[in-house]
C-alpha cells in the first residue's frame, strides 16, 4: 500500500498582528444604577469594572469581527489572499448558521479560506490560537487569522444586576504564521481543559427570557484556585520559569480574578515588576475577545513592547480553560 503524502512541517508558529474594535456607546456604573439597585462603589469593590462598551442594536457580533480581523491583517502586513483559514472564537451569536467566520472571511476580502466559529466561551481565544499553531505547525495552514468577538449585550438580562454590570461587547484579532527556525517560535504548547460538572455555574436559561445565567460566586472561587495551575502549566510547556514573563493577560472576566492569579503567579517566582492587563476597568467582560483586546490595548499604550514574553490565559462557561505563553509582536 503506498504511504500517503503529507505537507512539509514547520518548527512552530508566531503573532505578526493584532487588532482590536469597541462599540463607541460607553455604559458607566452611574448609568446602570438608574436602572438596578447598585452603585458605582459597589461595582467597582466587586468586579473592578468602571465602565464598558455596549453595541447598538445595528451593530452585529460579524461587524465587530470584521473591523478586529481586518486591523490585525493590516497590521502583519499580510494580504487577503495570504490567508488560508479564518477561527472565530464566540458564543454569543443569535443563531447557529451561518456561522460567523465565513462571513467574516469574504467581508475582508479573504476567498477560499477553510472558516469556522469555535465555541469555548471566554477561554475561545486561548482555543483558536492553540489550534491556529497547531494548523500552522502541521502544514494545513501557512497564515491563519484567529478573531475573538462577542455581542453579549444580546443576551443579558438588563435587570439582573448579578450579569449586567459584568458584561460588554467587542473584538480582537491575531494573524498567526509560520515560524521557519526553531529560534522564531512566537506561540507555546496549549495548556487546556474542562469542567463539565460546573457547566451549569454559567448558561442561557431555558426560559421565556433565554437569557445569560451566572453563578457569580461559585465562578469565582474556581477562578481564584483552578487558573493560575494551568497558566504555570503553560509556562513549564514553554521551557520557561515564571521569572521570564514579562506581561500577564488573563481574560478579564473580573479585576480580583486577575489580581489574585497575579498574586499566585509572583508567590511562584514570577517578578514583582510583573505588568499585568487590567483592561476590564474600562471595557467590562468581552469574553472570547478580552484577551486579544487586551494585548491590541496594551501595546497601543506603550506597557508592552515587541518581544516581550506575555503569558495569555482563558477561562469561563463550559467551564473551559486554556493558557499559552506567545511573544509580543
Amino acid at each position: 500500500m503506498r504511504a500517503l503524502r503529507l505537507p512539509a512541517t514547520v518548527p512552530g508558529a508566531k503573532i505578526i498582528g493584532l487588532g482590536s474594535t469597541q462599540p463607541e456607546h460607553v455604559v458607566t456604573n452611574d448609568d446602570l444604577a438608574k436602572r438596578v439597585e447598585t452603585n458605582d462603589q459597589w461595582i467597582r469593590d466587586r468586579v473592578g469594572i468602571v465602565e464598558r462598551r455596549i453595541a447598538d442594536e445595528r451593530t452585529s457580533l460579524v461587524d465587530m469581527a470584521v473591523e478586529a480581523g481586518g486591523r490585525a491583517l493590516k497590521d502583519s502586513g499580510r494580504e487577503a489572499a495570504d490567508v488560508d483559514a479564518v477561527i472565530v472564537a464566540t458564543c454569543t451569536m443569535t443563531a447557529p448558521i451561518p456561522n460567523a467566520a465565513a462571513q467574516t472571511a469574504d467581508r475582508i476580502g479573504i476567498s477560499g479560506a477553510a472558516a469556522y466559529d469555535l465555541n469555548a466561551a471566554c477561554a475561545g481565544f486561548c482555543y483558536g490560537l492553540g489550534t491556529a499553531a497547531d494548523l500552522v505547525r502541521a502544514g494545513t495552514a501557512r497564515n491563519v487569522l484567529v478573531i475573538g468577538a462577542e455581542k453579549l449585550s444580546d443576551w443579558l438580562d438588563w435587570d439582573d444586576r448579578s450579569t449586567c454590570i459584568i458584561f460588554a461587547d467587542g473584538a480582537g484579532a491575531a494573524l498567526v504564521t509560520a515560524a521557519d527556525t526553531p529560534e522564531d517560535v512566537g506561540v507555546g504548547p496549549v495548556s487546556w481543559g474542562s469542567a463539565g460538572d460546573l457547566a451549569q455555574t454559567i448558561h442561557i436559561l431555558e426560559d421565556s427570557t433565554g437569557k445569560l445565567f451566572q453563578e457569580g460566586q461559585s465562578v469565582f472561587r474556581w477562578a481564584t484556585t483552578r487558573i493560575a495551575p494551568v497558566a504555570l502549566d503553560a509556562v513549564a510547556k514553554a521551557g520557561l520559569t515564571p521569572a521570564d514573563i514579562d506581561v500577564l493577560v488573563p481574560h478579564q472576566a473580573n479585576l480580583r480574578i486577575v489580581e489574585a492569579i497575579a498574586k499566585r503567579l509572583r508567590k511562584e517566582g514570577a517578578r514583582e515588576d510583573l505588568r499585568v492587563a487590567d483592561d476590564i476597568v474600562h471595557s467590562g467582560n468581552t469574553s472570547s475577545a478580552s484577551i486579544p483586546m487586551a494585548l491590541d490595548h496594551m501595546r497601543a499604550a506603550g506597557r508592552i513592547r515587541s518581544g516581550e514574553i506575555a503569558l495569555l490565559v482563558g477561562f469561563g462557561a463550559g467551564l473551559s480553560y486554556a493558557g499559552q505563553v506567545v511573544v509580543v509582536p
